[in-house]
């Protein structure tokens, strides 16, 4: 059986060769190739190469391992390992040439998480984090800030694509901003993750995000010292994932609780 580390360095090869494809890519012209659950939810044909090149890689070194992409189809292997990736996660930055998005690799054992990289393309950044072994960025080790109070923390937060959804997540920050320091709309979950673990956002929380926004960016974050979670003592989910400084996370819950983000 491979160990994390192991599984960490083929997953930071191959993001990293991935992240170079769609930076090289944005060079040229890039135009929507299909839209997903509504029509400002996009696919770019660049997605589906980094991805098909991600899986590539990715099978040729472990043909019996299972993959699970946004943009293509599911397969399952026969190894216990599964690896979850988000081919570009920000696709609306990327269409618009806005300089934050990043490739996300997940890799999971019997069902845990325990290797993650994310790389922010267009800056060259790499966090990275195993399962008890800590979290990167570019090597060193990073933890999250010290943050303490919620009225003093910078938040991030991302909306969704259904403009019902929109409308409720919209009321939430209208409820929340007064409590916290401020909000950040970054546009990509595994970036916001990954700053509450270097300490550039004290938390984050969005509901919507599915395993390949979330996979390795929480890994990151957990292994950096943030509490990781969803609402009501849940685990994060596409219902609700929070991620904060442990001083700052049940503030956050009950604020978030207490708007009731779960309407829609």
């Amino acid at each position: 059986m491979s160990t994390p580390q192991e599984l960490l360095k083929l997953a930071v090869t191959v993001a990293t060769e991935a992240a170079e494809l769609i930076v090289e890519r944005r060079r040229g012209t890039i135009t929507v190739a299909d839209t997903k659950s509504t029509a400002t939810d996009i696919v770019t044909a660049v997605d589906r190469e980094s991805e098909e090149l991600i899986r590539a890689r990715v099978l040729a070194a472990r043909p019996d391992d299972s993959f699970l992409g946004e943009e293509g189809d599911d397969i399952n292997g026969t190894s216990g390992v599964r690896w979850v990736v988000d081919p570009i996660d920000g696709t609306v930055n990327y269409l618009y040439d806005l300089p934050t998005y990043a490739v996300s690799i997940a890799v999971e054992q019997d069902g845990r998480t325990v290797a993650g990289v994310v790389v922010d393309a267009p800056k060259g950044e790499v966090f990275t984090a195993t399962l008890g072994g800590g979290a990167f960025l570019d090597g060193k080790p990073i933890q999250v800030s010290d943050c303490t109070s919620l009225d003093r923390a910078l938040v991030g937060t991302g909306f969704g694509y259904d403009p019902d959804r929109r409308v409720v997540q919209a009321e939430v920050v209208q409820q929340l901003i007064a409590k916290v320091r401020d909000i950040r709309r970054i546009g990509v979950g595994a970036i916001d993750l990954c700053y509450v673990g270097c300490g550039r956002l004290d938390a984050v929380y969005e509901r919507g995000l599915n395993p390949w926004d979330y996979g390795a960016g929480a890994l990151v974050a957990a292994e950096a010292g943030a509490r990781i979670g969803g609402l009501h003592g849940a685990e994060v989910s596409p219902q609700m994932s929070i991620a904060a400084t442990p001083a700052v996370f049940d503030a956050l819950h009950d604020a978030l609780a207490a708007a009731d983000p779960l309407r829609a």
